[in-house]
């Protein structure tokens, strides 16, 4: 069982450049303790025959293969364009004139 003292929580605190009260340094030297016991009790989890994962559930690959395929010609696409200019979608100017 893990038991982290407050010396050590002052030299992460150093470490990490973060300036901690003497109350702080109580309270987190608890939760650090707490943090080690909960990863020191994964190893007694899982049993030797049981392999490291990094994923719970299987990653599959869900890409298809590229298909060519009928597509909407250049006037039916601008067909439902609020403004049309030179074959492609007229929108506002965000900026201003350069």
């Amino acid at each position: 069982m893990p038991n982290i003292s407050r010396d050590e929580v002052a030299h992460l605190a150093k470490l990490a450049r973060l300036a901690v009260t003497d109350e702080e340094l109580d309270v987190f030297a608890g939760q650090l303790d707490q943090i080690l016991d909960a990863v020191a009790k994964v190893g007694e989890v899982a049993g030797q025959d049981i392999p490291p994962t990094s994923h719970a559930v299987p990653l599959t690959n869900v890409f298809r293969a590229d298909e060519v395929r009928p597509s909407l010609s250049q006037q039916q696409a601008l067909s439902g364009a609020p403004a049309a200019e030179e074959g492609r979608f007229r929108v506002p100017r965000i900026l201003g004139e350069e």
